[in-house]
């Protein structure tokens, strides 16, 4: 009997469904779904192969990679049998996988402390926002709502000055990790009454630079440079092309995000998030 969420496979739409087909051909590194490990790949100019999998299908192929049946995974040599999984994992593995050049930029901080403390903060919203969107109760919504705004808040006390990111001028994993959540907020804001006025401290402009809008233009994607007040050296956000190439539709996310809203979500993070657990 086919599992509950099964009908929601998530295909790409939009400009990612462009993405997807320009990297059909065989290559070692093949990789399966996974935003922020996907725009890991992007942001390094690794070159990969990617394919579209079910998670909830847990076919015994894909098992044989990740023993979970969770996406991201990425199989190491063309049909090795070599898996590896987990976000964190695999977007430290990225970095560590090709030299740093210019061709191949870090993801990363410089630096033992700074590469720690962007470990420390790339997951720091994610049970907030999965919490927010599964609470049925006005009650239970309200408290996990303040719990993502202070969780915001936090990341903006801990941001440096000097740039629109988290670290200043350079993009790194933790503006990476953030980002796609960023994204979908508008699911948020229509049904659990998120608004990003509430969360102060710079919040907006440090969302517009996450994902290049500017409050004067009518597409989020059609400003090539976003400038803001009060960045060192008149720094300019840019409509970052490793979430813009890997982005859906709007309705895609809707759909996708639907099971989550009403709480009938079987995926593993749904699970967790029910229990209270550690997230996968």
């Amino acid at each position: 009997m086919p599992g509950p969420d099964e009908n929601v496979h998530p295909e790409a739409t939009g400009e990612a469904k462009k993405l997807v087909d320009a990297h059909q051909d065989a290559h070692d590194l093949v990789f399966y779904s996974g935003w922020r490990v996907w725009m890991a790949l992007e942001e390094r100019r690794i070159p990969y192969q990617y394919r579209e999998v079910n998670p909830y299908k847990k076919e015994a192929a894909f098992l044989k990679l990740n023993p979970l049946g969770l996406v991201p995974t990425v199989e190491v040599g063309q049909g090795s049998g070599k898996g590896l999984y987990e976000s964190d994992v695999l977007v430290e593995y990225l970095e560590d996988l090709v030299p740093l050049s210019d061709d191949h930029p870090s993801i990363y901080p410089s630096g033992a402390y700074e590469k720690s403390w962007a470990r420390l903060n790339v997951q720091h919203i994610t049970k907030h926002y999965f919490s927010l969107q599964m609470r049925q109760d006005a009650s239970g919504q309200a408290s996990a709502r303040e719990d993502l705004y202070t969780g915001l808040r936090t990341l903006l006390e801990r941001k440096a000055p000097g740039g629109p990111y988290f670290f200043g001028k350079q993009w790194t994993v933790v503006d990476m990790s953030l980002a796609p959540f960023v994204r979908r907020f508008y699911n948020l804001e229509k049904f659990r009454a998120f608004k990003d006025s509430e969360v102060g401290n710079g919040w907006e402009e440090y969302k517009a630079a996450l994902l290049g809008e500017s409050s004067d233009v009518e597409s989020r994607w059609d400003a090539p440079r976003v400038r803001r007040a009060g960045w060192a050296d008149c720094t300019l956000a840019v409509a970052r092309e490793s979430l813009k190439a890997t982005n859906s539709l709007d309705e895609y996310y809707t759909e996708l995000l639907a099971r989550y809203l009403n709480n009938t979500a079987e995926s593993e993070v749904a699970k967790a998030t029910r229990g209270g657990q550690h997230l996968p």
